[in-house]
């Protein structure tokens, strides 16, 4: 047999693409659910938080279908979500509660929303003081989860002002607005990531910002669309010496 000699090589270069944004893959499913039409949402997050938000969405009874991270969607529109037939469980996301929440609020039916230990000690009397503002019923002890929630339909605009800069308050309200009766507004102090608002204006939703003032108008109608979630693709450089010591560095 011949022998073959290996030789240590001194750099690899190559490009790594990591898994779509967590953040941008809840409100991409969430926003799909209510949306009208079929779309394939690829590169979704498959991070333990965003199947929560799958999974609350279907015992709400959107049909999902997900092959890796490749998600497609059929939307139940504003208003065609269902009666979960037991309590929608969070796991650890807030973002899945807080901005479900504003969802379910505008609906007919009652839920609950709850999720691990760790989450149910968080507060959440910010996303209900606006809410109930709204004309939604809700109950929530010591203003943690489970939070119990019985829909109006529709729901009450209104001019809402945070306390404390808040994307996932925000994003709350808004979704609440779209299920109200008029022109709901967010007054930003603070910007936060506007990742709802873009995503909601992809989908055909007109979100008006004035100088901070986000509004929505409760008669919008969203329309599904395929989307890629985005992640970073980043080339690197490797390299090393025959000592134990190696070095990683940003190439571009």
């Amino acid at each position: 047999m011949d022998n073959m000699r290996i030789h240590q090589g001194r750099m690899l270069r190559g490009e790594i693409e990591l898994p779509g944004d967590k953040s941008i893959s809840h409100r991409a499913a969430l926003l799909s659910a209510i949306s009208e039409g079929r779309a394939r949402i690829e590169n979704f997050a498959t991070s333990a938080d965003c199947a929560s938000t799958l999974s609350c969405l279907r015992e709400l009874g959107v049909a999902i279908e997900q092959d890796g991270s490749t998600v497609a969607i059929e939307g139940a529109g504003k208003t065609g979500l269902r009666t979960p037939a037991k309590e929608l469980d969070c796991g650890n996301s807030g973002t899945t509660m807080r901005l479900l929440a504003g969802i379910l609020a505008g609906q007919d039916f009652g839920s609950v929303l709850t999720g691990d230990e760790s989450l149910r000690s968080r507060p959440m009397k910010r996303i209900i003081g606006p809410l109930v503002s709204m004309g939604a019923e809700i109950d929530a002890v010591s203003g943690r989860a489970p939070i119990r929630i019985m829909g109006r339909t529709p729901l009450t605009a209104i001019e809402y002002m945070p306390e404390v800069a808040s994307a996932q308050l925000k994003s709350c309200v808004l979704l609440a607005g779209l299920l109200a009766d008029g022109a709901t507004s967010v007054i930003e102090k603070t910007p936060t990531r506007d990742h709802t608002e873009r995503m909601l204006s992809f989908l055909g939703v007109n979100v008006e910002n004035a100088r901070g003032v986000l509004t929505v108008s409760g008669d919008a109608v969203l329309t599904a669309r395929d989307m890629r979630i985005p992640g970073i693709s980043r080339r690197l450089r490797f390299s090393w010496s025959p000592r134990p010591v190696s070095r990683v560095r940003n190439w571009c």
